[in-house]
């Protein structure tokens, strides 16, 4: 664990976008500290250019752009974690069981996960959340977390197969431990990285799945989040009439989370993987031969004899 500590700090990737994840996270945390009004409330003359008194201007009903940001960014960031934590325990504990004990059992969910799989996601969304009428940040998060399971619980099902059959597994079994110890305490640690990967792309998912459910106009109007921004902004025709502040703060908010989030992603990803993290070292050593190699030429230039010498040697 120390060890995967030491390659996280060293990796340039997870630095990053660690760094970017956790500004967004400090600004969700802190929202009753940064803002001083209700997201909701008129606080200005609409549409103004961003100014010193607002610094990210204000919208066509006369909202302050930077409180809805602020407001915006928790609202979001609630949504996608908790979207997320459904994806992550239900795929894990579906996939996990079904490579587990296998059977019937892994029949039925290995059924049902290809149904999953094959069913358009983006589509099936838009008409529960178009059957349900005006839904809340929460209900979307719900709605996301209950359908997008799938591709987590297949990853998860091959990665339990493959550690089905090793020793330690049947050591424990022989052993006589429970079912549940063995899971708990020797399957699920061995598939931390797996795991991780799939939250962190579930955040992702779930983020630009809910700004583009509450885009359309299906999400709550009355709510604060980035998504239901670009909506009150299209509405509004801000790009039309010139503020484009109104457009293009949530656009790079989420543009910005999504490649911190990503970046995080792939470092990960090279560090659990061998093979990625193989590559990585045999370029550093590829650059340190190239060093060596111009440091002998220039010393050679420098001491023509140095030839002669390993002429003779040879």
């Amino acid at each position: 664990m120390k060890g995967f500590l030491k390659l996280l700090g060293r990796n340039k990737k997870v630095a990053f976008g660690l760094s970017i994840v956790l500004f967004y996270i400090g600004i969700a945390l802190s929202s009753s500290l940064l803002t001083e009004h209700d997201a909701n409330k008129r606080v200005a003359r609409p549409h103004q250019a961003p100014s010193a008194e607002h610094v990210m201007g204000t919208t066509r009903m006369g909202r302050d752009v930077y409180h809805q940001f602020i407001q915006g960014t928790s609202t979001s960031l609630a949504v996608g974690f908790s979207a997320g934590i459904i994806i992550v325990i239900v795929g894990t504990a579906l996939g996990v069981s079904a490579g587990y004990f296998g059977g019937k059992f892994d029949d039925i969910v290995n059924l049902v996960t290809n149904v999953a799989l094959v069913v358009p996601q983006l589509p099936l969304l838009l008409v529960l959340a178009a059957f349900i009428g005006e839904v809340s940040p929460f209900t979307i998060a719900l709605i996301i977390g209950l359908t997008s399971w799938a591709w987590g619980a297949r990853v998860t099902r091959a990665q339990t197969l493959s550690i089905r059959n090793k020793e330690f597994i049947q050591a424990s079994e022989l052993a006589g431990e429970p079912a549940w110890r063995i899971i708990f305490v020797e399957i699920l640690p061995n598939l931390s990285s797996i795991i991780g990967l799939n939250f962190l792309g579930s955040i992702i998912f779930t983020i630009i799945t809910q700004a583009t459910i509450e885009f359309l106009g299906l999400g709550d109007p009355l709510s604060v989040s980035w998504g239901t921004m670009l909506y009150n902004a299209q509405n509004t025709s801000a790009l039309i009439v010139g503020a484009w502040w109104e457009v293009l703060v949530p656009c790079v908010a989420i543009a910005i989370l999504g490649v911190g989030l990503a970046l995080l992603n792939f470092g990960i990803d090279e560090i659990s993987n061998p093979r990625l993290r193989t590559f990585t070292g045999m370029k550093k050593f590829k650059q340190r031969v190239k060093l060596i190699q111009e440091r002998k030429r220039q010393a050679r230039m420098s001491h023509p004899d140095l030839d002669k010498k390993d002429a003779i040697y040879e």
